[in-house]
């Protein structure tokens, strides 16, 4: 009796953790084309999650795999690429790069115990106000499904 008891307090723990967990996603977004995108979805109030964070760089070709290997190790349940599409201003072959970034880090989350579901990469333009948000949306409810990313600091 004392171990049914016990097994159904740890499932009562369990279920409310699942509940409570929120996954942190870091969003890699573009100086010039995704990034005024996503300030739109905040000017215009749009809701995410607040455990959403953005780091602007120039071009998202720059984003290598290694930089999505950190951040997966450091917390972040999930990492977004809001990429430009065909609209870089650097790079004319810019989504093929970011690609090849993509499918390196998705090697290194298999071998490394990481779901590669973990990782999404999305054209944003500076208008995708909404889009930004519906991606946000359904990869939240994704990585709640994956529960946390795990061991973080695994491997370091």
């Amino acid at each position: 009796m004392e171990t049914l008891r016990e097994a159904d307090e740890v499932t009562a723990v369990m279920s409310q953790t699942q509940i409570e967990f929120e996954p942190r996603i870091l969003v890699f977004s573009t100086n010039n084309i995704s990034d005024p995108g996503i300030d739109l979805a905040g000017s215009s109030h749009l809701h995410y999650s607040p455990r959403v964070v953005t780091i602007a760089v120039p071009c998202s070709s720059g984003i290598s795999s290694s930089l999505i290997e950190y951040a997966l190790k450091r917390g972040f349940d999930g990492v977004f690429l809001a990429a430009d599409g065909d609209e870089c201003a650097y790079l004319s072959d810019c989504n093929e790069r970011t690609a090849n970034h993509v499918a390196d880090a998705q090697k290194w989350m298999k071998i490394h115990g990481f779901q590669p579901e973990r990782l999404r990469m999305a054209a944003i333009c500076s208008v995708c106000a909404e889009p930004f948000v519906n991606y946000m949306h359904e990869f939240s409810r994704t990585l709640t499904a994956l529960g946390p990313a795990g061991d973080k600091n695994h491997g370091l």
